[in-house]
Order: C-alpha cells, then sequence, then structure tokens
C-alpha cells in the first residue's frame, strides 16, 4: 500500500480498489449461463465424469462456485493469492489457531475483540495452547513476551476498542527474526481499502465481514486471505476438515456488497473525522479515540500503514456509568446495539456489551472504564449523527455539577450550528466554520 499520499499524510487507497472489487473472480465466462451477476448454486453435491473425476466440485462443504468467487475477490482486494470464507469471524480465528499444535505458543494483543478474548482464553488453553496476552504496540514488551516454542503472533490494529495501532512493519522485522513464526492481523475494522497487512509482512490476514465487507448488517461470515502456497494449504486443509464454511447465499450477499466496499469507506471515514472533531471540542468529553485525529498517539503510525481510519472509534466522557447509560439511551438516531460496520450508525458502552466477557480487572487496566463510549459511524448525514450526539450529552449532563463544572456560561448547551459539514475533504481539512445556507 506504501505509495503516493493524500493531504494529511494518509496513503492513497490503492489505484484501482473499485474496479478489482467489482471484477475480481467474476468473469461470465466461468459458468455456462454467461450471467453478468454470479449465479448462486446451493446443490450440496455435484455429477462426476468418472468416478473421482470431477469439474472442480464434488460436494459443498469442499467447495462450491459461489464461494470460490467471493474468495477469489478476496484474495484481490488484499494482494494475496488464496482467500477463503468461514461460517464467521471466530470460525475463521478457530481455523487459524487450528494450524497449531499442542505445546505451542502463541502472543496476542492484550486488548482483544471480546470474542477473540474467549475463545483464547476459556478454549484455546484447555487444548494445550499456551497464550500469552502483550502489548504489542510496545516493542520492548513484544520481545519479552516471545518464548522458544512461539508459533502465531496476533495483532489487531486499530485495537478494540482503544484504536491503539500497531507498527505492523517493524512488528513482523523483529518476531521474525526469532523464527518462523506466523504474523496474523484482524483488519476487520479498516478493510483492504484502508489497510493491506500482506505488504508490510503479515502471512494472515483475518476479517469478521459481518462488519464493513459485508456492511449491511444481514450476514454473520468470516474470512482469511493468505500469500503464501503452504500456508494456503494448511488452511484449505481446515476449513473442510472442520466444515466452518458459510453458505452460498451469504456468499452471495457478501460478493454483491464488496462492489460498494470503496464507497462506503470513504462516507464513513469523512463522517467519522467530522464527528470525532465535534467531540474533541466538546467540554465534556476527556479524550477521543480516532487515528486519524493529530491528537492521537499513534497517528503518525496509521499515516505510515494506512489510507485513513473508517467509523469505529471510541470516546470517554466526564461521568460516571449514570451518565453513559442516560446517554446511550438518549439518542434518538444511533441505535444502542453490538457490532459494527454497517450502514446504520451504532452506539455501545464495550465495558457491559462487547468486553463484559474480559475479566473486570483486566478491563480496568486496559481502560475499558464505564465512562468509554463505542461508535460506528453510519452512511446518514454528518449533521444528523452530530446534533444526535450533542442533544444526548446535554440529555445526561444537563441537571448535573458535572455539566457546569466543565462549561464556561457561554458553552452551556453548546451550539452545533458553527460546525461546517462539508463534502468529501481529507482527514486533515475538515473546517470548524458551517457555510451559509442557500
Amino acid at each position: 500500500m506504501d505509495g503516493p499520499r493524500k493531504p494529511g499524510g494518509f496513503l492513497k487507497p490503492r489505484s484501482g480498489f473499485a474496479t478489482t472489487a467489482i471484477h475480481a473472480g467474476q468473469e461470465a465466462e466461468k459458468w455456462k449461463s454467461a450471467a453478468v451477476v454470479p449465479p448462486i448454486v446451493t446443490s450440496t453435491t455435484f455429477k462426476q465424469v468418472a468416478p473421482a473425476e470431477h469439474s472442480g466440485f464434488e460436494y459443498g462443504r469442499s467447495g462450491n462456485p459461489m464461494r470460490n468467487t467471493l474468495e477469489e475477490c478476496l484474495a484481490a482486494l488484499d494482494g494475496g493469492n488464496h482467500g477463503f470464507a468461514f461460517a464467521s469471524g471466530l470460525g475463521a480465528i478457530t481455523s487459524i489457531v487450528a494450524m497449531l499444535s499442542k505445546g505451542d505458543h502463541i502472543v496476542a494483543m492484550d486488548e482483544l475483540y471480546g470474542g477473540t478474548s474467549l475463545l483464547f482464553r476459556n478454549v484455546i488453553s484447555r487444548l494445550g495452547i499456551d497464550v500469552t496476552f502483550a502489548d504489542i504496540t510496545d516493542l520492548g514488551v513484544l520481545c519479552n513476551a516471545l518464548q522458544d516454542n512461539t508459533k502465531m503472533l496476533w495483532i489487531e490494529t486499530p485495537t478494540n476498542p482503544l484504536m491503539k495501532v500497531v507498527d505492523i512493519g517493524n512488528t513482523v522485522r523483529i518476531v521474525k527474526r526469532r523464527g518462523p513464526i506466523l504474523v496474523v492481523v484482524d483488519n476487520t475494522f479498516l478493510t483492504p481499502y484502508l489497510q493491506r497487512p500482506l505488504e508490510f509482512g503479515a502471512d494472515i490476514v483475518v476479517y469478521s465481514l459481518t462488519k464493513y465487507m459485508n456492511g449491511h448488517s444481514d450476514v454473520v461470515m468470516g474470512a482469511a486471505v493468505v500469500d503464501e502456497q503452504a500456508v494456503a494449504e494448511k488452511l484449505r486443509f481446515l476449513q473442510n476438515a472442520m466444515g466452518i464454511v458459510p453458505s452460498p447465499f451469504d456468499c452471495y450477499l457478501v460478493n454483491r456488497s464488496l462492489k460498494t466496499l470503496a464507497l462506503r469507506m470513504e462516507k464513513h471515514r469523512e463522517t467519522s473525522m467530522i464527528v470525532a472533531r465535534y467531540l474533541e471540542r466538546h467540554p465534556l468529553i476527556e479524550e477521543v479515540m480516532h487515528p486519524g485525529l493529530k491528537s492521537h498517539k499513534c497517528h503518525d503510525i496509521a499515516k505510515k500503514q494506512t489510507a485513513g481510519h473508517s467509523g469505529v472509534f471510541s470516546f470517554r466522557h466526564a461521568g460516571e456509568l449514570e451518565h453513559s447509560k442516560k446517554l446511550l439511551s438518549g439518542l434518538k438516531i444511533f441505535t444502542l446495539a453490538e457490532s459494527l460496520g454497517g450502514y446504520e450508525s451504532l452506539a455501545e458502552l464495550p465495558s457491559l456489551m462487547t468486553h463484559a466477557s474480559v475479566p473486570e480487572q483486566l478491563r480496568t487496566e486496559l481502560g475499558i472504564t464505564h465512562t468509554l463510549i463505542r461508535l460506528s459511524i453510519g452512511l446518514e448525514d454528518a449533521q444528523d449523527l452530530v446534533r444526535d450526539l450533542d442533544q444526548a450529552l446535554h440529555y445526561a449532563f444537563n441537571d448535573t455539577d458535572i455539566y457546569v463544572d466543565h462549561l464556561r456560561p457561554s458553552q452551556i448547551r453548546p451550539s452545533v450550528d458553527h460546525i461546517r459539514f462539508p463534502g468529501p475533504a481529507s482527514d486533515e481539512n475538515v473546517s470548524p466554520e458551517r457555510p451559509p445556507d442557500n
């Protein structure tokens, strides 16, 4: 992904991304009807010319024309040679970890998606695979966590929900000096449109396709993309042997959604910057965790390896748990719900929702407190989302001393009328002024 940069210093999205998403693996000549839209094949079995002689498909678990079409497109978008679709993101993660053996060791980011954390802590450990959780953003901590039997490094970047950014390239170089350690990057938050980990040395990229890649909150699916043939052969065997495969219809839906991925990610990126800048200026907000902001401590790393940030980010307010609950209940456009990456904007409280399975002491140490709110910015108009947050913050705090303590008299009931809601703009050039109405 390294190459020309756009205003603000982020990498430019790869040239031809949208074209690849629309055409890779979709050649109409692959099916006899020559249909422009890939057909859904629901058959679980396929006729063979002779015993053990088939035309590429024999049984639905082993392969399906629609699934293969999706997998080819996924691989192309990430710049890999092999793509694999699974029944869920956790299904993909389970299959990847199954490449290891009893006695092997994994180093994983200490801040993980709640489902991954639950799998690693409560399931994988019972199978004789040890897991060490460490802050991989600190390369010294990473080096100390590596052991002689370390076989896999598990990275989420940006992390969930605190939005820390791992320097993929430097991390890979350090790890590979210690031996043949597989580096896995969960790229769910950014998609290959904004970040392509294989280009920075990762061995496997994993996704919850449920999120941005599908983008419509109506499919549960996962995926993995790899470059090396040897890794692909192991994963292909496990995909078939473990049977964690998606339905042809779900594959069709995700394949269709990829055609608008570039357009959707641009909108998510643009609107999330506007909302983040509004929150950053709000006196009741103590911290906004958005890698696109200059104030983010990992902003420079993000610029080095991404084409910008997506629509998911977190913020911390000045109140308590009661204010979080009241704020979330006061939202009119944002929906209180888990997940992310859909066309609709969501808000949630990680400490009680997505990360409730993380041990309480660890949540506290990481900073996943009751005042941390995670947003998933959808495709609505930016001004509507800003005004919704504005009225919800007012509703949550207006009858408390906190509200008065944090606001000067001129700021009580802060207005959003001064905020400009521009058309396409770079992440660094969102003007605080609103243009005159026409």
